[in-house]
């Protein structure tokens, strides 16, 4: 497992609500190629809403992290279209029809394996 730290100082659980934990590039990156492995004529609705609530934690995981925004347009650029996917009014619903859904998932899943590149390179963590 590869995991990495950025470096910050750990405080306890109760300060930081468990945020600290080292972002697990290889659980992300097996995600996201799951994800993206999905093909929408043999994918269930049901198989899609499961993975929904992970890539999304993901993405929005990898959104909280420092890669370098302040120097990188391209990043902010990034940074603003993975808020914008993560706000729970740009989600799917129920009323979502499937292929909306599956449009969803790729656009995480792509914008999150983008975002763990950035991450893994700022970090150190060479190729993914």
């Amino acid at each position: 497992m590869t995991v990495a730290s950025t470096g910050k100082t750990l405080e306890t659980a109760e300060e930081t609500g468990g945020d600290e934990i080292p972002i697990d590039v290889e659980a992300i990156s097996s995600q996201t190629n799951s994800v993206l492995g999905l093909q929408m004529g043999t994918t269930t609705r049901a198989a899609m809403d499961r993975q929904l609530p992970t890539i999304a934690g993901h993405l929005n995981r990898l959104l909280r992290e420092d890669l370098g925004a302040d120097g990188n347009s391209e990043v902010r650029q990034l940074l603003r279209q993975g808020t914008k996917l993560v706000d729970l009014t740009n989600r799917p619903t129920a009323e979502t029809p499937t292929f909306g859904t599956y449009l969803y998932l790729r656009d995480v899943a792509l914008l999150t394996r983008r975002l763990l590149w950035v991450y893994a390179e700022r970090n150190g963590l060479g190729a993914l």
